[in-house]
């Protein structure tokens, strides 16, 4: 299977029946493990990070831009057009890049609620909960939050009047907002997955045998 590529669905419950059960499991396991690291591995909080950097990149050259133009004069305001032409054309594609992410992990999401509801296996699921992945997550989330938050607050309580321009101070704000709003991502991602966890591997009433796929699940 292409490493891009996300696994297929589970067959449904009345070809489940038919089906041997050891591989129904192994599939299972195999596609849960896969999906899971798509969904709370490290390189996809490198990929949430990176997206952020596209996105504070662009808005470098717009912070650019408006300073330019506070000067006033024809050459400044030229190149506050070229900046901000070139911000523009790097934020547009990074939000048609983090638009695709959130299709694409929407799409992950189901299905590991439809894998997980295809049986269960109490051996192969405890891995699926992740608590040192959702750590990671919050912790580098908290950190990052925190960071964004002092770079915020910093310039606009650090402001001088007559010194520091509106343009700057709309960068550096701008800039500890992106990170900030990259922190929030972060940690709904971490409360998501741990709601999912608590919820999916619930053992479900009536359950008669541990690790028996359930061929009546939809």
């Amino acid at each position: 299977m292409p490493s891009r590529e996300l696994p297929p669905p589970p067959p449904p419950a009345h070809l489940r029946q038919w089906m041997d059960e050891t591989v129904v499991r192994a599939d299972r396991a195999r596609f849960l493990e896969d999906l899971s690291r798509r969904s709370l591995g490290l390189g996809r909080l490198l990929l949430l990070w990176t997206v952020a950097a596209v996105f504070a990149f662009g808005w470098t050259f717009l912070g650019m831009a408006v300073m330019s133009f506070e000067e006033g004069d024809l050459i400044s305001a030229f190149f506050g057009i070229v900046y901000a032409v070139i911000g523009a054309g790097v934020l547009v594609p990074a939000g048609f890049w983090f638009a695709s992410g959130a299709r694409q992990e929407r799409r992950v999401r189901h299905l590991l609620c439809a894998w997980v509801e295809a049986g269960r296996d109490p051996a192969a699921d405890a891995r699926l909960r992740a608590p040192a992945r959702s750590l990671v997550w919050l912790l580098a989330s908290l950190a990052l939050g925190a960071v964004g938050l002092w770079v915020a607050f910093g310039a606009a309580a650090g402001a001088t009047p007559g010194e520091d321009t509106y343009g700057e101070v709309a960068y550096i704000m701008g800039f500890g907002m992106i990170l900030w709003i990259t922190a929030l991502l972060g940690l709904a991602k971490a409360g998501a997955h741990y709601r999912w966890a608590v919820r999916a591997f619930r053992p479900p009433a009536g359950q008669d045998r541990p690790g028996r796929i359930l061929s009546d699940a939809a």
